[in-house]
């Protein structure tokens, strides 16, 4: 008989499976390839990689375009298999055995998993009605239960609104524990906690190449935090943990990173267009927005998902989850895309 660690058949599994859709809008994924100037740089890059060589300088390259950019040392910069896996590592290094971690709820889904993972104890605080946060209500939260690490999400997945920086400062000046900022969709709302990562020592801030840059196939995250964090979270890594042709595509993009300016502004234009037209629903409630989706309520949101994955539309829907019952998550994709699947919602509503 085969022996398993003590609790690994009870954990969740995160769900990849796909299906073959006309138009792909249920994992905040872009919808748009690389820019073909980028592509072209990109290509031209790996023709003329040495794939029989471990990664080397690769990784270092990337570290100081991203420390440069925020006038930090390459010392403050972790590089990960997208922000994911740098949250693992953290919820590795600073969880385990009987230690408390504290984020809220409903989030990103991982954080639970993360926390069953390192064996650590979650302490999911609920978000208000609107899905706000109550800062008092988290540090109370993170004081009460002596947390060891504490992880907020803005802008919010699934709920797509955001902590302001204020209130980032606020708990960070109120809890000692380590304080992670996860930002995978900041390029689409603008405001980061970057810019205070020396007012705060334990303040951290995870980021993504996945969600404004378009490469989530190539897994590749980014960490800033100070010296003492990076170097500790990097013995959680093991040796060439991201490969190199991420690397020198991420290298590329970022040193580009202004060819996705336009487009980054074309998705905000179209998440705010596509609110306005959803809010012309009456049976919806259309929450408010700093990403690349949107998240919707409707009392017959089964039945219309349903309806969608028939005409071959993949939104995400949560089903009935807690504190997201009736929800649906769409991704903003083209134009194109945001008309058609918009007009299969009303035409549903409509018939009903």
């Amino acid at each position: 008989m085969l022996k398993y660690r003590e609790g690994l058949a009870d954990l969740p599994t995160y769900d990849t499976a796909e299906e073959d859709w006309n138009i792909k809008i249920n994992a905040n994924e872009c919808n748009m390839n690389l820019p073909p100037i980028v592509e072209d740089r990109v290509m031209g890059r790996l023709s003329r990689l040495e794939f029989n060589r471990y990664p080397n300088t690769e990784m270092d390259d990337l570290k100081e375009q991203i420390a440069a950019n925020f006038a930090l040392q390459t010392e403050n910069i972790l590089i990960g298999n997208g922000s994911s896996e740098i949250l693992e590592k953290l919820f590795f290094a600073f969880g385990g055995k009987n230690r408390k971690i504290v984020y809220p709820q409903p989030s990103f889904s991982m954080y639970g998993i993360y926390a069953k993972y390192s064996e650590s104890i979650g302490v999911p605080v609920e978000l208000e009605e609107d899905y706000s946060l109550d800062a008092e209500k988290f540090i109370t939260a993170v004081k009460s239960s002596k947390a060891a690490l504490a992880v907020i999400c803005t802008p919010n997945n699934p709920t797509g609104n955001v902590v302001p920086l204020g209130t980032i400062e606020y708990i960070a000046q109120n809890i000692t524990c380590p304080f992670v900022i996860d930002e995978a969709y900041v390029e689409f709302y603008g405001e980061s906690a970057a810019g205070v990562l020396s007012k705060y020592p334990q303040l951290l801030v995870a980021r993504t190449f996945s969600k404004a840059y378009g490469l989530a196939a190539a897994r590749v995250g980014y960490m800033l935090a100070a010296k003492e964090i990076t170097a500790m979270i990097d013995k959680a890594c093991m040796p060439y943990h991201v490969n190199v042709l991420s690397l020198v595509t991420a290298d590329i993009v970022y040193q580009m990173r202004h060819e996705f300016v336009p487009r980054i502004q074309i998705f905000i234009a179209e998440r705010k267009r596509m609110i306005k037209q959803l809010k012309t629903l009456p049976a919806l409630t259309v929450y408010p927005s700093e990403t690349n989706f949107i998240l919707i309520k409707y009392d017959k949101a089964v039945e219309l998902n349903a309806y969608l994955e028939n005409i071959r539309i993949g939104v995400r829907s949560f089903g009935n989850a807690p504190r997201l019952t009736n929800c649906l998550r769409i991704t903003i994709g083209r134009r194109e895309e945001n008309d058609a699947w918009f007009k299969a919602l009303k035409d549903f509503m409509e018939r009903v």
